[in-house]
């Protein structure tokens, strides 16, 4: 029998990592990469150099290959209706991850819960839904943003200004109020076509810049009802959309207790930031579970393996090549597990992650972050 072919568009770490679990399972990864120097290309032997947005390259990486999927939504949804192989998700539920207002639309016909919301295109109209809401407001572009971009918090309707009068003819913006949230959760799942679905303990993001730089798993001082709560609400997004693969949830959790309320933020369905933890912590990757899940394989087992678990992300480096800190940085805390992405050194950048498995996510956590800051070239805390 020969190994399964798995397309996969994008070649930054999301792909890197799933390359690991596609080893292990005997899969042939053929990965569509931006350039031979991108992650995925460091280490996957088939590797092809093209653009998400070349139809061609799309339509010649799928050739033999029992399956497509993602590493990103940026892709040409409309063309992906064409290819004569499974495309998962499909595009039909990818659209959701894709656009953002359209995203809004689904959640509210689901009757899953929205902040609120409006699409705008003119002062006018975003100064009719800051009446309504208050400020501040949040402003996000449709598509194309990813790790805080294409996001904007505005305290004044002038600091719109810019962004309104950037659109084009037909081009809106999604506004929505500012939800004065207590944590901001992220429900990871997994469904294959057959039906079958393992949701993973929910984690908690803490964010720097708008960019995830902390999970910690299970979400710590989160009652059971509330974390069945936001389970059972991701459940119900990827069976109404028919979502296949790994579908990330990204919500925000107000109040306390019992009590507390879930407001839906946004939509990722692939292999995503929070999900990082469960390559150590987890009986079952999300990268191995996003490829059983598209070759509609039996899904695997989503239980952490020693209780608790905490991924820092390395977000740039003093250092103009952090490896150079391995040496003081491994030492630092032996169970610590380094994941680097080989992509160059920039402020910001998402260079590697760093997990702690343990008994307690805060204390994980700060051994996590001790090594960080040794890669970051920052004294350690």
């Amino acid at each position: 029998m020969s190994a399964p072919i798995v397309a996969v568009v994008g070649g930054g770490q999301l792909a890197r990592m799933m390359q690991e679990s596609a080893n292990a399972l005997g899969i042939h990864l053929r990965v569509l990469v931006e350039s031979k120097e991108a992650a995925t290309a460091q280490v996957t032997p088939d590797s092809p150099v093209g653009q998400a947005s070349d139809t061609q390259a799309i339509a010649e990486i799928s050739q033999g290959a029992q399956v497509l999927t993602f590493e990103h939504e940026h892709v040409p949804n409309e063309f992906l209706e064409t290819l004569s192989i499974p495309v998962r998700p499909a595009p039909k539920a990818l659209l959701y991850a894709q656009n953002k207002l359209k995203m809004r639309q689904v959640m509210d016909a689901l009757g899953a819960p929205n902040p609120r919301w409006a699409e705008v295109s003119t002062k006018g109209e975003l100064a009719d839904f800051a009446q309504k809401v208050g400020l501040p407001l949040i402003l996000k572009t449709p598509t194309g943003g990813y790790d805080g971009k294409g996001v904007l918090k505005i305290n004044s309707l002038g600091e719109a200004e810019e962004w309104l009068s950037a659109l084009g003819e037909g081009e809106s913006l999604l506004a929505e109020e500012a939800v004065k949230f207590n944590k901001e959760l992220a429900v990871l799942l997994a469904r294959r076509p057959s039906g079958q679905v393992r949701c993973w303990p929910v984690a908690e993001t803490i964010q720097q810049d708008g960019v995830c730089s902390v999970v910690l798993a299970p979400a710590p001082n989160l009652s059971d009802k509330v974390a069945d709560r936001a389970c059972e609400l991701g459940k119900k997004i990827a069976s109404k959309l028919n979502v296949t693969g790994v579908l990330a949830v990204e919500m925000f959790l107000v109040g306390q207790a019992d009590e507390a309320k879930l407001y839906v933020n946004e939509l990722a369905m692939r292999p995503h930031n929070s999900g990082h933890w469960t390559i150590e912590g987890a009986v079952t990757s999300q990268f191995e579970q996003h490829l059983r899940a598209v070759l509609d394989l039996p899904l695997g087992d989503t239980s952490p393996v020693n209780g608790a678990a905490a991924m820092v992300n390395l977000l740039g480096s003093d250092f103009s090549e952090p490896r150079e800190a391995y040496p003081q940085a491994l030492a630092a805390d032996p169970a610590a597990k380094v994941h680097y992405y080989g992509k160059g050194v920039r402020p910001g950048r998402k260079l590697g992650h760093v997990t702690v498995v343990g008994p307690d996510s805060s204390e994980c956590a700060r051994r996590a972050r001790k090594v960080v800051n040794i890669l970051q070239g920052k004294e350690a805390e």
